[in-house]
């Protein structure tokens, strides 16, 4: 068994939409075990045969609509890839907490990267690099305050993605 990460983007657990306990028999039935939330209601680590995480995603993404009615998007990593998110990022060191890795569904061209680079330009001081299936961004400031939302980012890049700081990826790698 290898353990894994499900960050959803848009989904509270624990609130008024999604149980915990409704999430862990839902990931049970699909033989994903051993579910937890950790660090923030939006990631939870299980258990599951060691597969591509990009059919892992698809497998979430479908208990989501099928179990609870819902499209939140779900990005899969193992301990590997988290930790390469975090020590591939070219901005560590510098504010961890506004410092991201975006985790995202595919991997984005050349392209469309230099479109979103060109695009922000107009709009933002965020530093951005590009990585294996990772946008590494320095916000400079909070997240939430950026002109840099992820609207903008997906529509640019054609791909969706769910963001976390850098020091919440090293405490679930170091959580698995």
């Amino acid at each position: 068994m290898t353990r894994y990460c499900a960050f959803f983007e848009s989904l509270i657990v624990g609130g008024d939409r999604l149980s915990m306990a409704d999430l862990r028999y839902a990931f049970a039935r699909e033989e994903l075990e051993n579910a937890e939330t950790v660090i923030s209601s939006g990631n939870v680590l299980f258990d599951y045969e060691d597969r591509p995480t990009e059919g892992l995603e698809d497998l979430l993404a479908y208990l989501m609509r099928d179990r609870f009615d819902m499209g939140a998007f779900v990005a899969v990593r193992n301990r590997a890839e988290i930790r390469a998110a975090v020590e591939e990022n070219p901005f560590v060191g510098s504010e961890d907490t506004f410092v991201h890795s975006v985790l995202l569904e595919r991997q984005p061209t050349k392209q469309q990267f230099g479109r979103l680079v060109g695009d922000h330009g107009s709009i933002g001081a965020e530093r951005l690099a590009l990585g294996d299936r990772c946008l590494f961004v320095d916000f400079g400031g909070p997240m939430s305050e950026s002109p840099l939302t992820m609207a903008f980012i997906e529509k640019r890049l054609g791909s969706r993605g769910a963001a976390r700081n850098v020091r919440t990826l090293a405490r679930i790698v170091a959580k698995m």
